[in-house]
Parts: C-alpha cells; structure tokens; sequence
C-alpha cells in the first residue's frame, strides 16, 4: 500500500507544470514631434474711438439765427453749421473801415507836408524843429494806418466768425442749441460735436507681463516679424461676428497704468461703412509674428503633475519609456505649443497611457498617431 502511494507521488512529480512566459509589452500610439513655422496671435479686448474728434463752438456772441445741418448728418470741412445774428459785427466792420480811410487821409497828408518841408528848411524859410514834428506827425499817421488796418482784420474775422463752419469732415452728433439761442464766445458747452469714423481707431489693452514675454521671444529671435507696420489685427465684434476688414498696429503706449498693470495698444481699421461706431466694445486678434521651429504636441499627449507642471511619456528608440517636463506656452485648438521639453523626432505616447509607466518597455501600435 505505501509502495502504490509513492508511485503516485513520483507520477505527479515528473509531470510537473510548464513555466509561464512573459506578457509582451503593451502597445501605445505615439506622435512624432516635428518642428514647422506657426503664426502665433494674441486675443485683446478693446474699445473703438473716433479717428478725429471736434467740438463745434462759437468764438463770438450772439443770436443763433439758424442751424444749417441735419443731426446724424456727414458733413464735409468748412461746411456751414450755424448762423449767429451778424449785424453788430457788421457795423463794428464798417466802421473799422471808415476809421481806415481817414486814417490813410491823414498820411497822404502828413506825407506832402514833409515833402514841402524838406524843400523850406534847406533855404532856412522854416526851421529844423518845425521840419521835424512834420516827419513826426508823417510817422504817427503811418502807425495809425497800421492800427486802422489790424483793427479792420479784426473786425473782419470776428464778422467771418458769425457764421460757424464744420472744422472736420465726419459725422455730426445732435444740436446743443436751437435757433434764437443766445452763444457766447468760447462758452463750455460745445453746440455740437463732429466725429470722423473712417477710418476708426480701436484701443486696445495688453497687460505689461504679455508685452514683456513677448519682447523677451523677439530678442532671443523664438519670434520674427515685419515690425508693428506689418502687424495685421482682426476683429471680433460684440455679437461674436467677425469684422470684414482688416486693421494695421498703429502703436503702442510707452507708460503703464498704475492701477491695472497694462498698455494700450492702437490700431487703426478702416470704415467705409460706418459699421464700427464710437464706443463699441470689440476683440481684436493680433499677429504677434512667426515662430520658425514651433513645436506643438496634442491635448491627450499632455498631462499634469501634482504640483501643476506639464509632463509627457516619451517612447525611447529602443522602446523605453521616459517621464518628460514640459514648458508649455499656450493652448492653440486641441493642441499646446511646447517651449522646452521635447525636441524634433521625439516620440509623445498619446494612446495607451495608462497601460505604460515610465521605465517600462512599450511598443507602437499599428494605428499610431502620425506627424501632423
């Protein structure tokens, strides 16, 4: 019976079990990192303004005797907008004038009183001092001439000046006044305001650290452009639609606001149709320039530590995986545009990520992700 038992043991002793081979490495997908150009932009909120602005405003006193435009109106420069009462103005004229007249009588006269003096003194018939207050006299009517003419020009400015003309060709706002009020010289309420809108600025606001990293890129030569001239801006409107036409930079602010850390940035868009309007709240997309070897990686290729900061798993050459930091500059569609990190020719896992842990050996699977 023992003999029997340990017959058994010994059968199962020599069919013992087959060892158990190792599972094949998992399978990822993995885009390949490639550097190209890529036209970097930046989105600012902004405000429109009027290209020129000018208040309308009487420089004399009077009676408005009429109002020559309609409100809303285009009116082109030196167009007439109102009319004040010029019949004071008119005779303060007319008598400038007269005063004018007189004033060159009594030259003419002073003048051959001279003449006829310089012929008496030289055969001692009159004498020097007599000779002298003539040229005098001839010199004091000469300054009168001048006054008389100034006062003239004077008077002539101010008549000229009853009648208001539009200083700018725009758009002219509503009427402070109607006709019969009583406008006095450079009086605080301005009559009207005129406004041109075509072309239009757009001001726009960019905060301090934006234009300092953006300076920083320019200077270590990550970015290139044609200078602010060539800079194109694009513009989203409140409703969310796109603007027609295209803007140019005009510049940008030398100082900072102290209380919001930002410049201001302008640029200037056409309006032929008067689309935009004074006041308008806007985006502008700005090209900031050109990044030659931009390096751009997937969302799902991208993802974050504990403490905030960017990672990827590399698949090496011989098919290791490697833990990458990432510095990531800014999303741009379903991608982020990668500062440092990873380099031309690397392989980011973006498949398959939980399967692998770094140091582990990968494979690419057959459906990997290709280089866009």
């Amino acid at each position: 019976m023992g003999a029997g038992i340990a017959l058994c043991v010994a059968l199962l002793d020599c069919g013992g079990k087959k060892p158990v081979a190792a599972p094949p490495p998992p399978s990822v997908a993995v885009y390949t990192v490639v550097a190209k150009p890529l036209a970097l932009y930046t989105e600012l909120p902004g405000r429109t303004s009027p290209f020129q602005t000018a208040d309308v405003r009487p420089q004399v006193d009077g009676i408005v005797q009429k109002r020559e435009f309609r409100e809303g109106s285009l009116v082109k420069a030196s167009a007439p907008l109102y009319q004040i009462d010029p019949v004071a103005y008119q005779a303060l004229y007319d008598s400038a004038t007269a005063s004018l007249a007189k004033a060159q009588a009594n030259l003419v006269t002073a003048h051959l009183l001279v003449q006829r003096y310089r012929e008496l003194v030289t055969i001692n018939a009159i004498s020097k001092q007599t000779n002298d207050n003539a040229v005098a006299s001839a010199q004091q009517a000469a300054a009168d001439v001048a006054s008389a003419v100034a006062a003239v020009e004077t008077a002539r400015i101010n008549l000229q000046r009853t009648r208001i003309t539009a200083p700018i060709t725009g758009r002219i706002g509503r009427s402070a006044v109607t006709v019969g009020a009583l406008v006095a010289d450079n009086q605080s309420t301005a009559l009207s305001t005129i406004q041109q809108m075509d072309p239009m600025y757009v001001d726009l606001t960019e905060t301090i650290t934006e234009l300092l990293h953006l300076k920083r890129e320019f200077a270590r030569g990550s970015l290139t452009s044609g200078g602010a001239a060539q800079i194109k801006v694009k513009l989203l409107l409140e409703d969310g639609s796109a603007y027609p036409l295209e803007g140019r930079l005009e510049f940008a602010d030398v100082t900072v606001d102290q209380t919001t850390g930002s410049v201001t940035v302008r640029a200037v868009f056409p309006n032929p149709n008067e689309e935009l309007l004074p006041g308008m709240y806007v985006r502008a997309i700005l090209e900031e320039g050109i990044r030659e070897q931009a390096l751009l990686l997937p969302e799902r290729g991208v993802t974050h530590d504990a403490a905030g900061a960017a990672t990827s798993l590399i698949l090496g050459i011989e098919g290791k995986v490697e833990l990458r930091k990432l510095t990531v500059n800014r999303a741009i569609g379903s991608q982020w545009l990668v500062d440092s990190g990873v380099a031309p020719g690397d392989r980011v896992i973006v498949d398959g990520l939980q399967k692998v842990k770094p140091g582990m050996q990968a494979t690419v699977a057959p459906a990997a992700v290709a280089s866009r």
